[in-house]
């Protein structure tokens, strides 16, 4: 990676610790060593607390390390941050605009802050609108933007003056998929420009586009190469496996990931992509056809991550089989099947807008269904009408039989709801969540203690009972909202983007316990931006602008799009259908 010129980072056996509330040390970064050359694209990958955001605060120069040397830009992060803060520029996990100031005065706002004249103002605003799209929205109040347009505002902002660095912590987190596309256009003409851009992610997917890759886990560098050196670490192992007769593919899914020749196995177009230890000679492939296909770059990234884990790193990290989560939510008289979601013209209206315009769709029993579309789309707003949190304007909506709009109290009490920002409360530990919540669902006695020990066990929480838990992992954030959700043993599940900002690891098992519940008879209405995650959807519908574009299973979403010359049906992916629906949905809406 080294040239000619000073390389853009430098890091040297660097090291960073932090003491936990429950004084526990936990060493962020152990000995991290790599270099970057100016001018290329590098990603930070790697699972939840594997140490990308230390890394980047770090070359930011808004935190020292304990140990070794952090060079930025030929800069000692250690003797002059200053120097480098005023070279480069950083967006967070969560950039701070300011909802209440319009999408121009927040540009203002960090011009200032920044120092950059009315003149380069003028040049820099007209260039920043045209790479963003903002530029018929510069009126618009920042907290009335989507979340794609939040981001794109966030990285315009840090971009107010020409910076030689652009640190980029997870910037597509919460993003739909066009959005997403759009962002990464952006820093693709940025680089094309000259910048250098180092972005953490917790999605493999999103290195591919990258010069170079750094992988981490638990503090440690696994790899630094390009993403094509990752992929080949799968070379030769890589399948996809079409599943038994009437067996869905996640099922089958479950059953290939309790074979310990394999690695890591996911839905793909009705079929199961999976990865195994070694070539096609496994018992798991007798009498089953497997198709060998080139390895991707996530492929390479779980067998990366599969030889680093120890025993010990096992209780965090591995893919944990959860068909023992075997939760029957069906009580007496109701069967698999049965209707237990009624939704008819449900309208909702704010003001003069309308967030949800007469939808229409109904989830059976035991279903998984998804609610797809961009930022904006009405996904959130009629989760909140489905749980009773929102009443609807007009149309008709039955939950287990009840009418919504008249017992939403009684429909509250079959209902689990995980929502899209952890919401739990951050400044009691693990083990006073639950408690809280166990009472709050009317449990008490030896049934409270009964099914908070069930949880703690069903989702691995015993190390972190007296851990606040503000100061979980992400991963671990996830499995205290979903074992929280799941204390009353709800009929419905609702889940709105569970896995935002999760990393492969903690999706595979989230979706190996959702797979579980719905097998015994839990009801799921799961919202994502990850459309890899829809194939595990019995069905899902596609929004944008509160109306339905489409729904229906998988493989008639994925029929909606149209075939490049030469391209297979069985290589479209759900990506590809939500980008034709909705892009055409657009385009239609534009003439």
């Amino acid at each position: 990676m080294s040239t000619d010129k000073v390389p853009a980072l430098q890091l040297e056996a660097v090291r960073k610790a932090f003491k936990r509330a429950t004084g526990e040390t936990v060493l962020a970064l152990d000995t991290i060593s790599f270099s970057l050359r100016q001018g290329g694209l590098a990603a930070l990958v790697g699972p939840d607390g594997a140490g990308k955001t230390t890394l980047i605060r770090l070359l930011a120069g808004l935190m020292k390390a304990d140990a070794g040397v952090v060079r930025v830009l030929a800069i000692d992060a250690a003797l002059d941050p200053q120097a480098i803060q005023s070279r480069i520029s950083y967006m967070p996990q969560r950039f701070g605009l300011y909802e209440d100031l319009t999408v121009r005065e927040n540009l203002d706002l960090y011009s200032d802050m920044h120092g950059v004249s009315q003149q380069d103002r003028k040049m820099q605003y007209q260039r920043l609108m045209e790479m963003t799209g903002l530029g018929n929205f510069q009126q618009r109040l920042a907290g009335q933007l989507s979340g794609g347009m939040k981001q794109k505002l966030g990285l315009a902002c840090t971009l107010v003056r020409s910076p030689e660095l652009l640190l980029l912590d997870e910037p597509t987190v919460g993003v739909d998929p066009l959005s997403r596309h759009e962002l990464w256009e952006i820093i693709r003409q940025l680089i094309k420009d000259g910048l250098t851009v180092v972005l953490s992610s917790s999605d493999p997917d999103e290195a591919e586009s990258c010069d170079c890759v750094v992988v981490l886990n638990d503090g440690k560098k696994l790899k630094e190469a390009p993403p094509k050196l990752v992929s080949a670490l799968a070379q030769n192992r890589t399948f996809l496996i079409q599943p038994p007769p009437a067996v869905k593919a996640r099922d089958f899914q479950a059953l290939l990931l309790r074979d310990p020749n394999i690695i890591d196995a996911v839905p793909q177009s009705d079929q199961v992509r999976l990865v195994s230890k070694g070539a096609a000679n496994s018992a798991v492939f007798q009498g089953i056809t497997a198709q060998p296909v080139p390895p991707r770059f996530e492929d390479g990234f779980m067998v990366l991550l599969h030889q680093s884990i120890t025993s010990e790193q096992t209780k965090t990290h591995t893919i944990v089989h959860t068909n023992q989560v075997s939760e029957p939510a069906t009580a007496t008289g109701n069967n698999p099947g049965d209707l237990v979601i009624e939704v008819k013209d449900l309208v909702r209206t704010f003001d003069k807008f309308t967030a949800v315009d007469r939808i229409s769709f109904s989830v059976r029993r035991g279903e998984i269904f998804g609610l797809l579309g961009p930022n904006g789309a009405g996904k959130t707003t009629t989760f909140r009408m489905l749980c009773g949190l929102l009443p609807a304007s007009s149309g008709t909506l039955k939950v287990v039989g009840v009418d919504v709009r008249h017992g939403r109290a009684s429909a509250r009490q079959n209902l689990g709801y995980v929502a899209q920002k952890f919401s739990l409360y951050g400044q009691l530990t693990v083990s006073e969540n639950l408690d809280f919540f166990a009472k709050a669902y009317g449990l008490g006695g030896d049934k409270k203690r009964e099914r908070i020990a069930w949880a703690v066990e069903q989702f691995n929480l015993e190390n972190f009972l007296n851990l606040p838990s503000a100061q979980l992992p992400g991963g671990f954030k996830q499995r205290l909202a979903m074992a929280a959700a799941l204390l009353h043993r709800p009929q419905i599940l609702f889940l709105d983007e569970p896995t935002s900002g999760a990393d492969p690891f903690a999706r595979r098992e989230f979706w190996q316990r959702i797979t579980a519940l719905a097998a015994n008879g839990v009801t799921v209405i799961v919202t994502t931006h990850f459309m890899a995650e829809a194939e595990y959807c019995d069905r899902a519908l596609i929004l944008d602008g509160g109306k339905v574009l489409a729904q229906g299973t998988p493989t008639e979403l994925r029929a909606l799009t149209p075939l490049a010359p030469g391209q297979l049906a069985n290589t479209v992916t759900m990506e590809d259908a939500f980008i034709a629906v909705v892009g055409k949905a657009r385009r239609e809406l534009a003439t």
